[in-house]
């Protein structure tokens, strides 16, 4: 009893085909309850194979469960691992759930050329070395892997397109409708200001 009350399996278990027994019932006479012919009778055969075939049943949903458990595992180590393909589903809500948008993002200050390795940036929180951002303007855009991140720099992978200043540097150029439940691709956006005297 103790083994199933701690759900481990023994190593040698045993693995008896199951047979099915057609149980029938006494036939009496109804009038004078004579028994006419005796039902089938409950030998301790019949009771050992009832008992094997629930524990073999038993013992298959406890494998069934640890492989489920082994593939849930898998699945979640999927999901954060850095480069891996990911394994995630997100309803794009905004409910709570494992998957999280990285929003690091900051400006370019400076302009930068193509071939350009450093960029001169308003901040660098939230950048690490080793993950890949999103660099882009309203003309262009293209994905770098950060090299190194300093006090006020990014370094990365060399541009192939030149940017002006204030282009933007994300983890994630992406902005999420949580009425639509839709990943769209976020805007670039202009702004004009105008300068008004107050005396």
């Amino acid at each position: 009893m103790a083994e199933f009350m701690t759900g481990e399996i023994p190593l040698n278990f045993k693995t008896n085909p199951y047979k099915r027994v057609e149980w029938e019932d006494d036939l009496t006479d109804p009038n004078t309850g004579e028994v006419l012919e005796e039902g089938t009778i409950f030998w301790a055969e019949y009771g050992n194979n009832l008992e094997w075939g629930l524990y073999n049943a038993y013992r298959f949903l406890i494998e069934q469960a640890r492989q489920m458990q082994r593939m849930q595992i898998q699945m979640e180590l999927d999901g954060r691992v850095p480069g891996n393909s990911g394994t995630f589903a997100d309803p794009l809500d905004g409910s709570t759930n494992k998957i999280s948008l990285d929003k690091a993002l900051t400006d370019i200050i400076e302009s930068a050329a193509i071939g350009t390795t450093t960029l001169t940036v308003a901040s660098v929180d939230g950048f690490t070395p080793f993950t890949q951002v999103t660099i882009f303007d309203d003309v262009a855009k293209e994905d770098v892997v950060i090299t190194e991140v300093g006090t006020n720099t990014i370094k990365v992978q060399a541009l192939k397109n030149t940017y002006k200043k204030g282009a933007k540097v994300a983890r994630s150029n992406v902005s999420i409708d949580t009425v639509n439940a839709e990943m769209g691709v976020g805007d670039w956006q202009t702004f004009s200001v105008d300068l008004v005297e107050v005396v």
